[in-house]
C-alpha cells in the first residue's frame, strides 16, 4: 500500500496540473490561498474581513469622506501573514471580488510606491 506522503504528493502534483488548465485571472485569488497554504476558517477571516470594510468603505464614501487609508491600514494589520498586500489585493481585483475597495486600495497602494 502507498504510504500517505506518497498519495499526498501526487494529489499536490494534480492540484498544480489542475491549476494549469483554469484561467488565471477566475481562480487568481483561489490559487493564492492554496500557495499561501490557508485553511478554510481563515480564508473566512479575510472574507468576513473584506464585508466589513466593504459596508465601512461604502458608509465612508456616501458620507462624502475621500481618505480611505485607515481602512487599508486596517485590512493589512488584519491580513494573514503567509499572504502579501499587493498579491492579495491585486488577486481580489482580478477575480471580480470586491471590486470598489480593492480598486481603492490598489490605488492608495500605487500611491505609496
Amino acid at each position: 500500500m502507498e504510504s500517505f506522503e506518497t498519495r499526498i504528493s501526487r494529489l499536490e502534483y494534480y492540484q498544480r496540473l489542475l491549476f494549469q488548465l483554469l484561467d488565471e485571472d477566475k481562480i487568481r485569488f483561489y490559487k493564492l490561498i492554496v500557495e499561501s497554504n490557508l485553511q478554510e476558517w481563515e480564508v473566512d477571516d479575510l472574507f468576513k474581513t473584506c464585508e466589513l470594510l466593504s459596508k465601512e468603505y461604502k458608509k465612508q464614501k456616501a458620507e462624502g469622506l475621500v481618505i480611505f487609508t485607515p481602512l487599508l491600514t486596517q485590512f493589512i494589520n488584519l491580513l494573514h501573514p503567509n499572504l502579501k498586500v499587493e498579491k492579495t489585493v491585486e488577486a481580489l481585483l482580478k477575480q471580480g471580488l470586491y471590486i470598489p475597495l480593492m480598486t481603492e486600495f490598489d490605488s492608495l497602494l500605487k500611491k505609496s510606491k
